[in-house]
């Protein structure tokens, strides 16, 4: 999949910037208990509460965006959404490093 030039910005400005629950569904767009009944299940590994406030990094937006566009277009359950969203990151990680090897 070629990288678009929101997912370049995405990345170079989230890298070390958190956001707050609210802006994380506001992004995607969701409700903030979309994302809530998620991290309850599990399905956030990059999500962590602080001071009880869930602060979210580059990488779970991009995670939260990836579920919520599959479960609206496949009318996927959340753990399936969940279980595509890890392969689509393993991929991208190792396309990363297939650049970094200069085999890509």
């Amino acid at each position: 999949m070629p990288e678009r030039e929101d997912d370049i910005l995405l990345g170079s400005l989230m890298e070390e910037t958190w956001l707050t629950l609210d802006q994380v569904a506001a992004a995607c767009p969701v409700e903030p208990a979309w994302l809530l009944a998620h991290i309850e299940s599990g399905l956030f590994p990059h999500a962590e509460s602080v001071a009880g406030v869930w602060r979210f990094s580059g990488p779970a937006l991009q995670r939260a965006r990836r579920m919520r566009q599959l479960e609206r277009d496949f009318d996927a359950v959340p753990e399936l959404a969940a279980l595509v969203a890890d392969l689509l990151e393993e991929m991208d990680e190792l396309r990363v490093r297939l650049r970094c090897a200069g085999l890509e």
